[in-house]
């Protein structure tokens, strides 16, 4: 039997109607918000070639130019091609984001699993100390942690990491000291399982789950907070093509008229951080039992 490409889009069509239809609003949601992050993951991973411009040349046109066909956003006031800095900076703020919200994930699940699992002093301790860097707000500490460690991509994304381990560790930990009462886990220590396996086998599935929805609000919220620190200096060197660095340079140009060089980044962050937002949020409906018993 013959494939047939109108037949196979025809099921893909009526498998995405059929999954609207079940969810309904909380779906399309989240089609919407990874169809923002698909668009702009393909114009990192093909800069090069959406890029009319090097990001760096400061020789593509007049200073201070705005949006024409040559240049679609415009130029900046050292004369470099604005959408191709839109471009190529799309690299390093999803690098940052998503890196840092990975790091704080790996960190943030391993200690709330064994601090939940195996309680007394360990878990006091670490509880403590979670919740102590809990209480701070995000941006507070990821600048305290920026000034300690200087610009570049490393340092700021280790400091934008620091801020989300809490909340995977909270989060994790308040699962584990439920389940490990459950009666499976029960059993599973009466056939003698060892504690590494009930924690693998038997506590890290029921907990995962959540975590996914979590790691994606994380990632749009370390978008915003990286642009702030790079918009208050404290973030990457003015040697790395960033949104929240030329945000910070526009601002400077708005007074004049200049309105393209803040605009522009402005809504590219923006609108990123929106798309994980939104799959975040259709991840977490449609996660919920409770919304199957509609």
């Amino acid at each position: 039997m013959r494939f047939s490409p109108a037949a196979g889009m025809g099921r893909i069509i009526s498998g995405f109607t059929g999954l609207g239809k079940k969810y309904g609003a909380e779906w399309w949601i989240l089609v919407a918000g990874a169809l923002i992050i698909l668009a702009i993951l393909l114009m990192a991973v093909f800069a090069e070639g959406i890029a009319p411009f090097n990001p760096y040349d400061q020789n593509t046109g007049p200073q201070l130019s705005p949006p024409d066909e040559v240049h679609l956003m415009g130029t900046d006031n050292l004369q470099r091609d604005v959408w191709s800095r839109m471009v190529h900076g799309s690299r390093t703020i999803l690098r940052v984001a998503v890196l840092a919200a990975v790091i704080s994930l790996f960190i943030g699940i391993p200690s709330g699993l064994i601090s939940g699992f195996s309680g007394g002093t360990f878990d006091r301790i670490l509880s403590l100390i979670m919740d102590s860097l809990y209480s701070f707000p995000g941006l507070i500490l990821a600048i305290a942690f920026a000034a300690m460690l200087g610009p570049g991509v490393i340092n700021i994304t280790v400091a934008v990491s620091v801020i989300y381990i809490p909340t995977y560790f909270r989060l994790v930990r308040g699962q584990t000291l439920q389940i490990k009462e459950e009666l499976y886990v029960e059993a599973a220590r009466a056939i003698g399982a060892s504690g590494p396996v009930i924690l693998w086998k038997y506590i890290f599935p029921n907990v995962i789950a959540t975590t996914v929805v979590v790691f994606t609000l994380n990632v749009a919220d370390a978008i915003m907070i990286e642009a702030a620190l790079t918009y208050l200096g404290l973030g990457l060197p003015p040697t790395v093509v960033d949104w929240g660095m030329d945000l910070s340079m526009g601002k400077k140009f708005l007074p004049s008229g200049q309105w393209w060089m803040i605009t522009f980044p402005g809504a590219m962050i923006s609108i990123l951080a929106l798309g994980f937002t939104m799959l975040g949020e259709g991840l977490a409906e449609i996660l919920n039992p409770r919304l199957l018993e509609r």
